[in-house]
């Protein structure tokens, strides 16, 4: 690998971690609640988008360990965002359901979000907007090589 190869992954990485850190900062100035943790936004959004999942099925698709999963289950059960139904198939295992509460803390974040980054991102040059609208390929190619690799 070239050293401009590592150089670029180095920078696009610190540049990443830099813009999210900076939005949740902003964001947070205007949270009421108690603030959730990425890991627990991850689990949300994908139990929203796979109802009833299991959660091995959520270790494996987050690529934590069962028991991380478990606990971040535990915290949001009881922060009444999540749902642990016993599953028909297995009275063993717990499919998983979001709760309205939760799909609406969800929106309400994303919508904030959303507003940040369209601030920002009307305020730069007419030519960084058309780089970024660019990149947006790149990027999305970047996510499925990580997550094959994962």
């Amino acid at each position: 690998m070239s050293e401009a190869t590592t150089d670029l992954a180095d920078e696009f990485s610190d540049l990443l971690v830099g813009v999210r850190r900076l939005v949740r900062r902003r964001l947070r100035r205007e949270l009421l609640e108690p603030r959730l943790r990425g890991a627990q936004v991850e689990l949300l959004r994908l139990v929203m988008a796979n109802p009833g999942l299991r959660v091995s099925e959520a270790a494996k698709e987050l690529f934590l360990a069962g028991n991380s999963v478990s606990t971040l289950v535990n915290q949001l059960v009881t922060a009444g965002l999540l749902v642990r139904e016993v599953d028909p198939q297995d009275r063993r295992a717990a499919r998983l359901q979001v709760t309205e509460q939760a799909v609406e803390r969800l929106a309400a974040w994303r919508a904030r979000r959303q507003a940040v980054m369209a601030e920002a991102v009307a305020a730069l040059p007419a030519e960084q907007r058309a780089a970024l609208a660019a990149a947006l390929p790149a990027l999305r190619g970047l996510v499925e090589e990580l997550r094959e690799e994962g």
